[in-house]
């Protein structure tokens, strides 16, 4: 399911869109749009599970797991 929802953008991110859109790197304004509020979405995540595993201290089986993570672009998830 999705929602329709107006928003005000300038001039300079709309032409921004529309060349993305032109040049056949998306879709859709919506589908770049989409992208990015996932991405600041996962990203918000993961600052909020970073401080949590901060504040938990060390813990040797979660530093391998983000030594691991580590080198993984988000750009790659999902």
């Amino acid at each position: 399911m999705s929602t329709q929802i107006t928003v005000r953008l300038s001039d300079e991110i709309v032409t921004y869109l529309d060349r993305t859109v032109s040049s056949g790197q998306a879709p859709s304004r919506a589908a770049i749009i989409a992208q990015a509020l996932e991405r600041d979405r996962l990203r918000r995540a993961a600052e909020r599970d970073a401080k949590i595993l901060a504040a938990a201290g060390a813990d040797a089986d979660m530093d391998a797991l983000a030594r691991f993570a580590a080198p993984t672009p988000l750009d790659d998830l999902g």
